[in-house]
Order: C-alpha cells, then structure tokens, then sequence
C-alpha cells in the first residue's frame, strides 16, 4: 500500500474509530489523503498488515510519523493544525480537563461498547454472549451518566469551546447510536450530540468517508453494522 509521509495520510473504515481523526481534519481544514479500507482489514485487507501490523484503524501517516491510537491522533492534529481552537494548551485553566475528556471517550466509553460489539454482534453464533453484552451496555450508559451535569451547564467539555475531547467523546456517541443504545441518553447527553452531529465538519466528515469508499471500491456499510 503507497502512501505519502508529507501530506497527512489517514487509513479508515467507515464509522470505525478512525472517524475521530477523519472529523478532526474536517474540522481543521488541513489537507489529507484518505485510505479506505473494508472492515476488518487485518481480514480483509492483508497488504495492510505492513502499515499496521495490528490490523487495525486508524493509522495515520506525516512526515515520516505513524501513529495508531484515534485519541492521540486527535490530540496531535489539534496541537500541530489548531493551537487554541480544537487544542488546550498547557497554560489554559483547562488543561487537565481537556486531556481528561480526550481520553475519557476512548478509555471509558468506547471501550465497553466494543464488547457489546464482540460479543452481541462480531462473534459466531456460538460464541456470543449476550449477558456480557447488556453488562457492558449498562456499563457505558453508567459511565455516560457523569457527563449529565456537565453538559446541563454548558455546550462543550471544556475550555468554553468545541474541542477535540468533543470530537472524542463525540465518536462514542456515534458509536453508541449505531448500538442502539442512544436511548439511554440522558437529556442534556442527547442535547449534546445533536448539536455535534449539527456541526458542518461533521457532515464533511461522513459525506468524506462515503465517497472515498464508493470512489475506492470498498462497501460503505458503517463497520458497527456489521453481522457475522
């Protein structure tokens, strides 16, 4: 697989965590080379097992750099193309809560939903188990619930703007729709990723990933809707 190490190149599956780092070039206006890859690549796509040996997305490319974490990916973007808009930087009050956040949307809650995933959706007939998927779906609504004062007071995580812990936080929430489990939003939650989903980088962002994919022969099917 040819990429270049100049212009940022960013490997991706429709709707998988890769769409954190997708939506934070939206939102910046750098430009970028987008790589579709059909879902799960380390199956489906082995060539790319030589970009990254996991098999994994996202992997994004700059300057003779690769990186494969969608978080930290986020965090560079924003640093190194948006100092004081999408970032926080270290001298903002903010700091901490930026970094926190940031994390909080992959560590707390993305990870319980890629359980439910594995094991309600992802897995063989007889291998799921769906008692460990609806533990895990109330395991995110719980986590979700501490963001519910948070965000009766104020639009954004932090920093009084749209950062990239929102673009974060806001991929568990996409991810959460797909799961259906966007019905346990709590109100001001639900308010919350509506006005994300309102942003216009968000909509570049999915009108992006579906013309790539059209445009590279891959299926546009979002990878959490996938059914073994």
């Amino acid at each position: 697989m040819n990429r270049s190490t100049d212009v940022v190149t960013l490997y991706h599956c429709v709707s998988a965590r890769s769409f954190r780092p997708l939506w934070t070039l939206e939102e910046i206006g750098v430009p970028y080379a987008l790589v579709m890859l059909p879902f799960p690549p380390r199956v489906l796509a082995r060539p790319y097992l030589d970009v990254n040996p996991l098999g994994t997305v996202p992997a994004l490319f700059h300057e003779g750099m690769r990186m494969t974490e969608s978080a930290a990916i986020c965090q560079y973007l924003a640093a190194r193309f948006s100092p004081g808009e999408l970032d926080v930087g270290v001298d903002e009050a903010a700091f901490g809560a930026y970094l926190n956040y940031l994390h909080f949307g992959e560590a707390t809650l993305t990870f319980p939903q890629t359980l439910v995933l594995r094991y309600a959706h992802f897995e063989t007939a007889e291998r799921r188990q769906p008692q460990v998927a609806e533990d895990y779906a109330r395991w995110f609504l719980a986590r979700l619930r501490t963001l519910e004062p948070l965000l009766a007071q104020q639009d954004y995580l932090c920093a009084d703007r749209f950062t990239a812990a929102d673009i974060s936080v806001g991929y568990a929430l996409l991810l959460a729709q797909h799961l259906e489990l966007d019905k346990g939003f709590p109100p001001s939650v639900a308010a919350y990723w509506r006005r994300l989903q309102d942003r216009p980088a968000f909509h570049r962002a999915m009108a992006a990933q579906d013309n790539a994919a059209q445009a590279q022969g891959v299926p546009t099917i979002p990878s959490p809707d996938i059914r073994t």
